[in-house]
């Protein structure tokens, strides 16, 4: 492999949980890795019915199965989350939020701190994603003022926002994207699609680094 930068997008949505987990580790690793991160918030649900898949709550045994498999994986990851009273809550709101705060130009910094915040809030709190009140706490959590939050709630729900997530949702569709969360690593031309977050160990074979577990601080803990 080349040693030139490697760009990675990830394709997310706040009201996925595996999501969060792909999007931690990348955080941690994109020092470790030669990689230009690029965080791509996109609205799952349509992703998931123009794709023509279906929902975890629409199969009863993968929904029993993901409860299970959320708790392992989110100790595995060192990312307590909990299981919601309801998971069928729609994060269109929070998306387009979501989406505002990085076309306002907000460094990746800040967006990285609003999606943080905003899956701490569903899958841990247990809190409201979708009302107003609910993501100007969320943003103000995060470090924006109560000015910026004002703004950026006004601007989410303007056309040019709705648009905006609109395009980035059709991009992931256009890389045959099925489901969140979806990694697009892009190294010297070429493109490969990795869906989830156990895929790391090979994406990592792709890019010409290595992986060493959730961790990459405490490489020694996961050999």
């Amino acid at each position: 492999m080349s040693n030139s930068r490697k760009v990675v997008k990830l394709f997310y949505d706040v009201i996925s949980p595996y999501s969060w987990l792909a999007f931690e580790v990348l955080c941690r690793y994109r020092n470790v890795w030669n990689i230009d991160l690029k965080f791509k918030p996109a609205y799952l649900t349509g992703v998931i019915y123009s794709s023509g898949n279906l929902p975890a709550g629409a199969n009863s045994s993968k929904l029993t199965y993901m409860v299970s498999d959320l708790k392992l994986l989110s100790q595995y990851f060192g990312v307590p989350m909990f299981q919601p009273a309801s998971l069928s809550e729609k994060g269109l709101n929070a998306m387009r939020f979501v989406t505002a705060v990085a076309e306002r130009g907000k460094d990746g910094d800040t967006l990285e701190m609003v999606s943080r915040e905003l899956w701490t809030r569903k899958w841990r709190t247990h809190q409201d994603i979708t009302q107003p009140a609910s993501l100007t706490d969320a943003g103000l959590k995060a470090g924006l003022s109560a000015n910026e939050v004002e703004e950026i709630l006004t601007l989410s729900k303007s056309q040019p926002i709705k648009d905006k997530l609109k395009t980035v949702t059709q991009e992931a569709l256009e890389y045959k994207c099925f489901g969140f969360p979806f990694i697009v690593c892009h190294v010297n031309g070429k493109a490969k699609v990795f869906f989830g977050s156990d895929r790391f160990e090979l994406m990592a074979y792709f890019i010409g680094e290595k992986w060493v577990g959730p961790h990459p601080d405490k490489p020694t803990a996961q050999m």
